[in-house]
């Protein structure tokens, strides 16, 4: 069975020129292929000397004209596709749709414009079937534009970041956008059953429409194929149908720890039995519970949300959406026992929630930052948007598994103009009824700070939040128990959580009621930066370049604490900014033994053992028990005065009554740097012009230990069918571009990121430094 939908890729071969006038081909145009962000490439923007930190008030610092937006300039840039349309398109329905554009951005074909977006989160499609010229070139010109520095308060990064494709289907039988409504009112080991829903549109005269569904499971083998005669009104072209209503023995149920996945193959007919239109949807059968008494269940089954909150960006590329760097971040998160991601404070790319639904990670599925006019891309009045981006942005999401509740905003009590004047509550109660509209099956709440602009009392929480269906909290997790009292309806979620406070702020909750947290900021990042000259966000257990810091242990003792851990943490110095009303800011922490002689040192060893004895050359320094009476001593021990030595420093962890140790970490001494370590991340780089490699390169000493003072300047060359893409290290106070074919090594490390071509075959990446240390070469295979 074959569908008449094809869907074809528009990403590659792409001509860019950044500014806002439109020329001729061959005049500062380049060559690039999609995803691809602009800004990131253009050049850091310092700070003139009346744009510098004031001490005295650091949110001024934060908020000032391009800090926030990672110190890079606003600007436009123009992008440019010649391509012939198939010959067999015409006569059919052809659409051209974007996943996304940033900030804002139009699309002319031909010259003449034919749709755009003024919320770049979302994407968009365009009918373009009249407007082709077959058996001839047509060219796709698109106009992004990053808008002000006041139109967000984080790097956004700026043009196509995500896909672009054709799509053609029947032009009067066929599936609308996002069509499919797939809900699992029963999720059981024995019986499961999925509802499905499709909109289809019909111009033909027809009293009934034959619509055939197939369930597949993870291999491919259909667990359920049927065709159903559906009935038609022939006055209403567009519609909802129930499409069936399936019951399935002995599924396999969705959760974090065995996400299967089923795909619904729904395909619609014409009147002589051929096919008109095919859509797919992947889903998995689980269900899911919110109270007070358990917080939140997943078939059936208590589930804490230990969770990230973070912007879309992806470090050395920008806003561009790889799905193979999301995997990695995703993959590294699963690592430190993370199961929960806040899409904050945007709708992330279809590719992220596709990897969520795969790996088991649970999303808070967010829309907006503030009900602004400024935070949604500045062109447009915000109460001019919600109306079509509720509506794209749900039923784009709503069959993952993956999304477990949605929230429309973000922190609106901090802002004094909100629409209709009664701190949001209008607002909230407009979005959450057209949402309902295309789901119900989930919860619906806003991230907020929950006493900011109450009119009546701060020990009351704000209006809004007497309206959501999840009390949403950043920070103010120490209301939960008296607003439970008070409001026994409430279930709370951390929304927000600091790294400052990490251990209390997840210890202090009760566990067994609440719905879980999100840390800000976990992965460091570019814009809302403290000041000049660092780029971002430094405040993550991950630096920039996705290399955990010590901390990142400390977290891991308490999300995974059915695996043993021990984590030698020294302190190198203290840090704290007050960022909306809260402390941030962590200890500069590092887990190197080469250190002053004859000085001392704190430090903390992390640990979820009920004790650690900790060892300098072998010494004993002492056993110390692990406090979890008291949530600021639990799970880290501090040692104080430690003596310096070269060699060795051990942390031996046991359980009580035990003598054998459940986990070591031993650090010891680093030799100067004799040469380059190249770990490689993707075993299986897939030839097809989107994968990606990161490839890590690390100075070691001749046993083969880090040498984290190594500095050196590496230059990346590379044969064969791939591309630099991008180049990082984990200082965000670096003058270096992330883009180029050079990254000095911090801590003695740095990361090169290579695109595959659609081509396969050998890569070759020479990585020469700018030392006595011996260049070095690694092959690679893309398939």
């Amino acid at each position: 069975m074959t569908s008449v939908r094809e869907v074809v890729p528009m990403n590659f071969d792409w001509k860019f020129k950044y500014g806002d006038s439109l020329t001729a081909d061959g005049d500062g145009w380049i060559n690039v292929n999609v995803p691809h962000d602009f800004q990131i490439h253009q050049p850091w923007v310092e700070p003139s000397p009346d744009e510098r930190p004031d001490e005295d008030n650091p949110m001024a610092n934060i908020r000032s004209r391009l800090s926030s937006r990672g110190f890079k300039e606003m600007g436009s840039g123009w992008y440019r596709k010649s391509f012939t349309p198939d010959p067999s398109w015409e006569g059919k329905r052809v659409l051209l749709d974007f996943e996304g554009i940033l900030l804002v951005g139009d699309v002319y074909l031909n010259g003449e414009h034919i749709g755009g977006t003024d919320y770049g989160y979302l994407g968009f499609e365009s009918d373009i079937s009249k407007k082709l010229k077959y058996g001839q070139p047509n060219v796709i010109e698109v106009k992004a534009n990053t808008g002000k520095p006041e139109n967000s308060r984080w790097y956004t990064g700026a043009g196509i970041y995500r896909d672009v494709n054709i799509i053609v289907t029947d032009p009067a039988h066929y599936f609308t956008r996002h069509p499919l409504k797939i809900t699992t009112p029963i999720a059981t080991p024995e019986k499961s059953v999925a509802v499905i829903d499709g909109e289809i549109v019909t111009r033909i005269k027809m009293d009934s429409l034959n619509v055939g569904i197939r369930i597949l499971d993870k291999v491919g083998n259909a667990v359920y194929d049927k065709v159903n005669k559906i009935w038609n009104n022939r006055k209403q072209p567009i519609r909802e149908f129930r499409l069936d209503s399936i019951t399935i023995d002995n599924a396999k149920l969705w959760d974090c720890e065995n996400p299967n996945l089923y795909t619904a193959e729904v395909t619609l007919y014409l009147p002589d039995g051929s096919v008109a239109d095919q859509v797919s949807e992947r889903f998995g059968f689980r269900t899911l519970e919110f109270s007070p008494e358990f917080g939140m269940k997943l078939n059936g089954k208590k589930v804490l949300l230990k969770g990230i909150a973070n912007h879309h960006t992806l470090g050395a590329l920008g806003a561009a959406a790889y799905p193979r760097a999301l995997e990695k971040r995703i993959q590294l998160l699963k690592e430190f026992g993370f199961n929960h991601i806040r899409s904050s404070h945007n709708p992330y790319s279809e590719s992220l929630l596709d990897l969520c639904d795969e790996y088991g990670i649970l999303v808070v599925d967010e829309l907006y930052d503030k009900w602004q006019t400024n935070f949604a891309g500045g062109r447009k009045e915000w109460t001019d948007l919600w109306q079509h981006d509720v509506p794209e942005w749900v039923r784009r999401d709503r069959n993952h598994p993956s999304v477990v509740f949605w929230s429309l905003g973000n922190e609106l009590q901090l802002i004094s103009d909100l629409p209709y004047n009664d701190w949001g509550v209008t607002p909230y109660k407009l979005q959450k009824a057209l949402l309902n509209r295309y789901d119900t099956t989930r919860p619906v709440t806003v991230a907020m700070h929950p006493r900011g602009r109450n009119e009546k009392t701060d020990s009351l929480p704000a209006p809004l939040v007497m309206e959501t269906d999840i009390a949403a909290y950043n920070y103010r997790y120490m209301y939960f128990p008296g607003d439970s009292r008070r409001f026994p309806w409430m279930m709370f979620y951390q929304s927000e959580a600091n790294t400052s406070n990490m251990g209390p702020n997840f210890f202090d909750m009760d566990l067994d009621k609440v719905i879980g947290l999100a840390y800000w900021g976990m992965i460091d990042y570019l814009g809302e930066s403290h000041g000049w000259p660092a780029k971002g966000w430094r405040e993550g257990v991950f630096d920039i370049s996705l290399d955990p810091k010590p901390n990142a242990y400390f977290l891991k003792s308490y999300f995974k604490p059915d695996e043993p851990l021990v984590r030698i943490a020294v302190i190198d110095a203290e840090n704290s900014t007050l960022w909306n009303d809260v402390i941030v800011g962590i200890q500069t922490q590092s887990s190197h033994w080469n250190r002053k002689e004859g000085s001392t040192v704190s430090l903390f060893t992390y640990t979820n053992a009920d004790e650690v004895e900790l060892f300098v050359n072998g010494k004993s320094l002492g056993r110390r028990p692990n406090n979890r009476e008291n949530s600021k001593e639990r799970n880290r021990i501090k040692w104080n005065d430690v003596p310096y030595e070269k060699g060795n420093i051990e942390a031996v962890a046991y359980n009580k009554g035990e003598k054998k140790p459940v986990s070591r970490h031993r650090i010891e001494t680093a030799g100067n740097a004799v040469k380059l370590q190249v770990e490689p991340d993707n075993s299986a780089w897939k030839a097809d012009g989107m994968d990606l490699q990161h490839v890590r390169i690390t100075a070691v000493d001749s046993k083969n230990r880090r040498d984290y003072g190594a500095r050196e300047s590496l230059k990346f060359e590379v044969e064969g069918p791939a591309e630099i893409v991008g180049v990082i290290n984990g200082d965000l106070t670096s003058e270096e571009l992330t883009v180029g074919d050079t990254r000095r090594l911090f801590n003695g490390s740095a990361v090169v990121i290579l695109r595959s071509t659609r081509e396969p075959g050998e890569v070759k990446l020479k990585v020469t430094p700018d030392s006595k240390l011996k260049p070095t070469t690694v092959k690679f295979q893309t398939l």
